[in-house]
C-alpha cells in the first residue's frame, strides 16, 4: 500500500445531491418497475448461461449471486449509483486514513489493523502501522507465555482458564471468532465471554473454576463502561476471596486491553499488561486489534497472523477491485436494491457451518450498529430505509425453524447461504447432505413450486394452495474451500466493506454510534435511584417513575421477609 495523508475526506461534485434525486436513482425507480413483476424463473430460462456468468471471485471465496431478483442492466445501474455517490472517493478516504467518521472527527482505520509490516497509513501526519505491529509483537509474546505455561498465576500454577470481560464490540467479536476457529483452540486451556451485566452471565462462568488457574481479560477502551467495570470488580472480589485477599494476586490474575493507564493501575492490573488501541477503531471493527487478545490465546500468534492476512486480501480486493467486479461493493449495492426497492426489511444470513453458530449475532451490530441511521451525513433527514435487521442460525436447525416462513410467508427476506467445499470434521456423509441442503434450499426459494407440478404430483386441489412455493425469493451463496482463520479473516472484511458501501450510498455515517447512549446515560441516574436508601426524587416519565417506585418497595419488602 503506497503512502497517503490524512485530511478531511474531500467533497465530491455530486455530494451534496439527495440520494433520491440522483439520476441513477431514478432510472433503478423506473427499471424497477418493470423488473419486479419478472420471476426468478424466467431469468434462468432467458439466461442459460445466468448461473456461470452473474459470479465472482475474491482471495479465493466465490460468491454466486445469480438468484438474485436482477438482470444485467440492473447491475449496470446499481454500479453507476455506487459511482455517483461517491463510493470509489469514500473508499479511497478510508484507506487513506481522512476522518471520514464526521461527528466524532475520526479516522476509520480497521483496515490498518492487518496492514502488513513496512506499509504507511497516515493519521495526522503520523504514520500508524508501526504502532499496530507494536501492539501485535506485545500480544504475541504474551499469549506464548501463556499458552507455554510460564506465566504463572499467583500461587505459581499456569493458566488454564481466561475469561474475556467486555460488551458489544469487545465481546462479539472475540466470542465469535473464538467458537469460529474452536477446531484451531489450544484445548487445554477453558475460554469463556462475559458481557452481560445481569449477574448470571458473570456466576455461571466462574463458577466451577479455580481463582489460582484463571486469567480474565478486561476490555474497555476508557476503563469506565458500565456493565464490563460491574462485572469486573464483581471478578476482582471472587479471585481475591479464593486467593486468601491478598491484593497483589489481581497483577498476575487480570490483564486489560484499554487506552486509560491511570484506571487500571487503580484496579490493580499492572500496566505493562495492557495492550492498547486507538479512537480510530470502532467497537464493532476491533475483533483484530488488541481486543482479539482472547483469540491470539485460543489460537496462537500464527494462526492469528493468517486471519490477519485474509483480512488483508479482502481489503485489498475492496480497495482496488473495479465494482463489476468486487465483491464487497455487489453484495452491499444488493441490500440497497432489496432494502429501498423492495421494500425488505430484514436479511438472513445462514452459515452452513456450526463453527459459524455466532456470526449471525456479530454481523447484527456490524450492521444495524453501523447503518441503523436516520440522518444524512449533513444531519438531514433521510427519506429513505436505511439498515434491514441482520439475523440467522447456522445450517440445516433453521431448514426446521423460520425457513417455513422465509418460503412461503408474506415478507421478502433475502438470504446469505454460507458454505465449506471440505469440512472440518469428516464423518460419514454428513458434509455431502450439509452441501446438498444448502444448494437445494437456494433452489427452491428462487425456483419455488407451481401449482400445475403440485397437482401432477397428485395433491388433491384443496391441498394445492398450501403445497405451492411462490419461489422468487433471492440469495446469495458464499463458497470457500475449508473454513480456516485466514477465510474467517476474509469473511469478516468482506461484511465490514459491504456495509461500508451500503452507508456510503445511503449519505450516512456508518462509524459513530450515538443511538447506544442515551439509555446508557439514563441508566446511570436510574442506578443511585434504585440503589439508595432513602426515597429519591424522580423526575421521569410516570412509568419509568411508577416503575423505580414499584420496585424499590419490592426490595424493601424482601428485606423486611
Amino acid at each position: 500500500m503506497k503512502e497517503v495523508s490524512a485530511g478531511m475526506t474531500p467533497q465530491t461534485e455530486t455530494s451534496p445531491v439527495l440520494l433520491t434525486n440522483r439520476k441513477s436513482w431514478k432510472a433503478l425507480e423506473e427499471h424497477y418497475q418493470g423488473i419486479r413483476g419478472v420471476h426468478l424463473r424466467q431469468l434462468f430460462a432467458d439466461d442459460p448461461q445466468r448461473g456461470e456468468r452473474m459470479t465472482v471471485e475474491a482471495a479465493n471465496l466465490f460468491l454466486d449471486y445469480s438468484k438474485n431478483r436482477i438482470t444485467d442492466e440492473t447491475v449496470k445501474l446499481l454500479i453507476e449509483l455506487a459511482e455517483e455517490s461517491g463510493v470509489r472517493s469514500r473508499i479511497d478516504a478510508m484507506f487513506r486514513g481522512d476522518k471520514i467518521n464526521d461527528t466524532e472527527k475520526r479516522a476509520v482505520l480497521h483496515v490498518a489493523l492487518r496492514a502488513p509490516q513496512g506499509a504507511s497509513i497516515l493519521v495526522d501526519g503520523e504514520n500508524v502501522v508501526p504502532q499496530v505491529h507494536a501492539v501485535l509483537e506485545k500480544m504475541t509474546g504474551f499469549c506464548g507465555r501463556v499458552r507455554r505455561g510460564e506465566w504463572k498465576g499467583h500461587t505459581g500454577k499456569p493458566i488454564r482458564n481466561v475469561i474475556n470481560i467486555g460488551i458489544g464490540g469487545s465481546d462479539l467479536g472475540p466470542v465469535m471468532a473464538y467458537e469460529a476457529l474452536k477446531h484451531y483452540s489450544e484445548r487445554s486451556m477453558n475460554f469463556r465471554f462475559v458481557s452481560n451485566v445481569d449477574a448470571t452471565d458473570l456466576s455461571e462462568a466462574i463458577c466451577d473454576l479455580e481463582p489460582s488457574e484463571t486469567l480474565f481479560i478486561i476490555s474497555s477502551k476508557t476503563f469506565t463502561t458500565l456493565e464490563t467495570m460491574a462485572n469486573a470488580h464483581s471478578a476482582r472480589s471472587w479471585l481475591l476471596k479464593g486467593l486468601g485477599g491478598d491484593e497483589k494476586s489481581v497483577a498476575r490474575h487480570f490483564v486489560a486491553v484499554s487506552t486509560n493507564a491511570a484506571e487500571v493501575a487503580r484496579f490493580g492490573i499492572d500496566t505493562e499488561n495492557m495492550f492498547g488501541f486507538w479512537d480510530w477503531v470502532g467497537g464493532r471493527y476491533s475483533m483484530d486489534s488488541a481486543i482479539g487478545l482472547s483469540t491470539m490465546l485460543a489460537i496462537g500468534p500464527d494462526h492469528f497472523q493468517s486471519m490477519l492476512h485474509g483480512f488483508h486480501q479482502m481489503d485489498e480486493h475492496f480497495r482496488t477491485t473495479p465494482f463489476d467486479r468486487n465483491m464487497p461493493v455487489l453484495m452491499g449495492l444488493l441490500a440497497v436494491w432489496y432494502t429501498d426497492f423492495f421494500g425488505a426489511e430484514t436479511a438472513a444470513v445462514l452459515p452452513y457451518e456450526q463453527y459459524l453458530k455466532r456470526f449471525p449475532a456479530y454481523l447484527q451490530q456490524l450492521t444495524m450498529e453501523s447503518n441503523g441511521k436516520h440522518v444524512t451525513l449533513d444531519g438531514k433527514e433521510v427519506t429513505y430505509p436505511t439498515g434491514p435487521i441482520y439475523w440467522g442460525e447456522p445450517g440445516t436447525n433453521g431448514q426446521h425453524s423460520f425457513y417455513q416462513l422465509i418460503h412461503q410467508g408474506t415478507r421478502l427476506i433475502p438470504c446469505d447461504f454460507i458454505a465449506f467445499d471440505e469440512p472440518l470434521n469428516p464423518l460419514g456423509q454428513h458434509h455431502e447432505i450439509l452441501l446438498a441442503n444448502v444448494f437445494a434450499q437456494a433452489e427452491a426459494l428462487a425456483i419455488g413450486k407451481t401449482a400445475e407440478r403440485v397437482k401432477a404430483e397428485g395433491s388433491p386441489d384443496w391441498l394445492v394452495p398450501h403445497r405451492v412455493f411462490e419461489g422468487n425469493r433471492p440469495s446469495n451463496t458464499l463458497l470457500a474451500q475449508k473454513l480456516t482463520p485466514e477465510t474467517l479473516g476474509k469473511l469478516v472484511a468482506l461484511y465490514e466493506h459491504s456495509v461500508f458501501t451500503q452507508g456510503a450510498v445511503w449519505q450516512i455515517n456508518s462509524f459513530d454510534q450515538w443511538g447506544v447512549e442515551l439509555g446508557k446515560v439514563l441508566a446511570k441516574n436510574i442506578v443511585p435511584e434504585l440503589a439508595s436508601e432513602a426515597e429519591a426524587e424522580l423526575n421521569h416519565d410516570s412509568s419509568t417513575n411508577n416503575l423505580i417506585r414499584r420496585y424499590r418497595k419490592r426490595k424493601e419488602t424482601a428485606k423486611l421477609s
